[in-house]
């Protein structure tokens, strides 16, 4: 009996956030080992699905990069970097196409559909949902200048226009998007998916953006986790090293989805079985959210 009264104080400890959350959107940039191991998998469709059935409306944005890299080797080309940036020429792009809008979409939308959603897989081209400008890198020249690098059909976000996302959702069904945008000239473009998803975030002004990935969240100079995180403390984080490396550009998705209208913005440890749940039904929470 005193399980079961456990099992009751959990589900009263998560009705005010049930009820203060129904009805709102929640943009998930799902990637790292919670895409990769299997155990993780059934945990993050699992959470999806319940974050539904109570009335959350999630979105999903998914990344693929090891897989990209892997077909591509067995197809022969070798895979080339420019500042963390894949080089990716026309067929490099199709391999692009084919691993993330094919393969790992598809697996995504059957894992949701198998524990009970409706999930839809898109890609950033379907109904003109991402706009996107090619990107160019800056690097240094021998002469001290700075260069601009072409690394192919690399783009970034020009404009979302949320329209398909809505009637998906009025429809019940769960969107699972592929960071692919699309040109002027109906080119197909690869877009970083963490700056996708915050994107999509703004253009939905959803309440939360969760990014998952493979830490515990922003360590301080400690290393203990920062729990909250205000926006304007950013910039003193990033001079003095705390925010570095493969933080950076999650830390910047976070900041441009706070700017463009998101309530909140979490970066989570998605190692962590069920971890959206632990996240958002908990007061502690397990990663580090950052607020405007």
């Amino acid at each position: 009996m005193k399980k079961l009264i456990e099992k009751a104080n959990i589900l009263i400890e998560a009705l005010p956030y049930i009820r203060n959350f129904y009805g709102k959107t929640f943009v998930i940039k799902y990637g790292g080992a919670a895409q990769a191991e299997e155990n993780l998998k059934d945990s993050f469709a699992q959470d999806i699905v319940l974050l539904n059935f109570i009335g959350i409306k999630p979105v999903i944005v998914h990344g693929g990069g090891p897989k990209i890299s892997q077909t591509m080797k067995k197809m022969g080309k070798e895979p080339s970097f420019v500042h963390g940036q894949r080089v990716t020429d026309k067929e490099t792009m199709d391999i692009v196409e084919m691993v993330l809008g094919g393969l790992i979409n598809k697996e995504i939308v059957a894992l949701i559909n198998n524990h009970g959603g409706k999930a839809v897989g898109l890609s950033g081209k379907d109904g003109g949902l991402i706009r996107a400008k090619k990107k160019l890198i800056k690097k240094a020249a021998e002469s001290g200048e700075e260069e601009m690098i072409d690394i192919g059909l690399v783009g970034e976000v020009e404009s979302v226009d949320p329209e398909v996302l809505d009637s998906i959702e009025k429809g019940g069904f769960i969107p699972v998007i592929s960071p692919i945008g699309v040109g002027s000239k109906g080119e197909a473009y690869n877009i970083n998916a963490d700056y996708v998803a915050s994107a999509i975030a703004g253009a939905l002004k959803a309440e939360k953006f969760i990014l998952l990935t493979d830490v515990p969240g922003i360590n301080d100079k400690k290393g203990e986790i920062i729990s909250t995180l205000h926006k304007k403390d950013i910039k003193k984080l990033v001079d003095n090293g705390t925010i570095s490396g493969g933080m950076l550009p999650k830390v910047q998705a976070c900041t441009r989805a706070l700017g463009a209208g998101v309530k909140k913005t979490h970066i989570v440890d998605g190692r962590i079985p069920h971890c959206l749940l632990l996240e958002i039904f908990t007061k502690e929470g397990i990663g580090t959210e950052i607020v405007g």
